[in-house]
């Protein structure tokens, strides 16, 4: 399989969204440029930031749409054509209530489970045949808390957590990167 060129976090732009649940895919390529010494520079034909790292010898983009995660789709498709990048060269990082805090996980393809960002890439793309990183928020227990749960922060103790599964995706991204997949989402931690 291919391996990565562009991994994008989805979150929504602004201070007040900044460490906010919905925010785990900016939080992860955020971590990655730091760790990379990468400087995001904004690129308004691509809306959104982008960044340069080097991972596994390979050059990856990084890019944070600046357009509201329900509209991620326009950002993600403009810099796949830019860069001449398909979608299966793709990675999404983005928040997941379906798996707790603490917890990653890599996946190909699907549907978009609700998510916004993933829902505008597969409306535009045609099709969801592209990478994602699940990052575990939790559920807050009923679909009616959900909107003010993501647009929430999570507690110090999931704070921490969150940010374990972001350093142990970093740990597995250079595998992904080269197109060995099954052994990165192998060596993810499985939650005790």
């Amino acid at each position: 399989m291919a391996g990565l060129r562009l991994i994008v976090g989805l979150g929504n732009p602004g201070s007040e969204h900044a460490r906010t649940r919905h925010n785990a895919g900016f939080h992860f390529v955020e971590a990655l440029a730091e760790k990379a010494g990468a400087r995001w520079n904004v690129d308004s034909k691509l809306f959104g930031e982008t960044a340069k790292v080097e991972i596994a010898g390979q050059t990856v983009w990084l890019l944070k749409p600046a357009t509201f995660m329900n509209l991620s789709g326009k950002s993600v498709t403009a810099a796949q054509r830019f860069w001449k990048i398909e979608p299966e060269e793709t990675l999404l990082a983005h928040d997941e209530l379906d798996l707790a805090p603490g917890v990653a996980r890599l996946k190909f393809d699907g549907g978009h489970g609700g998510q916004n960002g993933l829902r505008d890439t597969i409306r535009l793309l045609g099709h969801g045949k592209f990478h994602r990183l699940r990052v575990g928020i939790g559920h807050p227990g009923h679909k009616d808390r959900v909107v003010g749960w993501v647009l929430g922060r999570p507690s110090k103790d999931d704070d921490v957590l969150i940010s374990r599964a972001i350093d142990d995706a970093i740990d597995v991204l250079p595998l992904a990167v080269q197109g060995d997949f099954s052994e990165a989402m192998k060596r993810l931690p499985t939650p005790k």
